[in-house]
């Protein structure tokens, strides 16, 4: 949990980032790669598929922060969700781990003012690359990153009841207090 403090604005930009990476990191607590893999919503969307997809919002912005091409297809971003028969969740959270150390590094590294290219995001009706502040990247970034926390936390009370708190207290090795127990499986 990223508790208020007198942070400059990117360390607060990147504080949140990486909050949410960890909740997204501790979703995948105690699984094994079956229970990893398994879509008990309509939607096609399991922990490892967030991952995955995580990862590769991760990688996107590493690449655009170079302001050299991404790899925007629609097929590489709607197979970004969906984990190949091959890759394991060991295998998928060791590459999170990988791209989240480098991400991390230059997101705080980073100049807020500087200058990037974003985009094309289709899916918005946006089909050529735009302008923006680096700001406006790592604002996104929180943003989408807190929506895959929320999958993430809903698919795992669906699959074992484990809520957020409990998965990210289990995960740092926390004891209990009157309001969080870690989860065990």
């Amino acid at each position: 949990m990223y508790v208020p403090k007198l942070d400059d604005e990117r360390d607060t930009l990147c504080n949140f980032i990486d909050d949410q990476l960890s909740s997204l990191r501790a979703s995948a607590y105690g699984l094994d790669d079956c229970k990893a893999r398994e879509t008990p919503l309509r939607s096609e969307l399991s922990i490892s598929g967030i991952i995955k997809h995580v990862t590769f919002v991760m990688n996107q912005s590493l690449i655009a922060a170079k302001d050299t091409k991404t790899d925007q297809s629609d097929e590489a971003f709607f197979d970004s969700f969906v984990p190949g028969r091959s890759e394991t969740l060991s295998d998928l959270l060791r590459e999170f781990d990988r791209v989240r150390s480098v991400y991390l590094s230059a997101c705080r590294g980073g100049d807020l003012e500087s200058e990037i290219s974003v985009g094309p995001m289709p899916w918005y009706g946006v089909h050529e690359t735009q302008k923006a502040r680096l700001r406006y990247r790592y604002v996104h970034d929180v943003e989408e990153l807190a929506r895959h926390a929320g999958h993430a936390d809903i698919i795992r009370e669906q699959l074992d009841g484990a809520k957020a708190p409990e998965l990210i207290a289990a995960a740092e090795g926390r004891p209990a207090n009157e309001y969080v127990t870690p989860w065990r499986s």
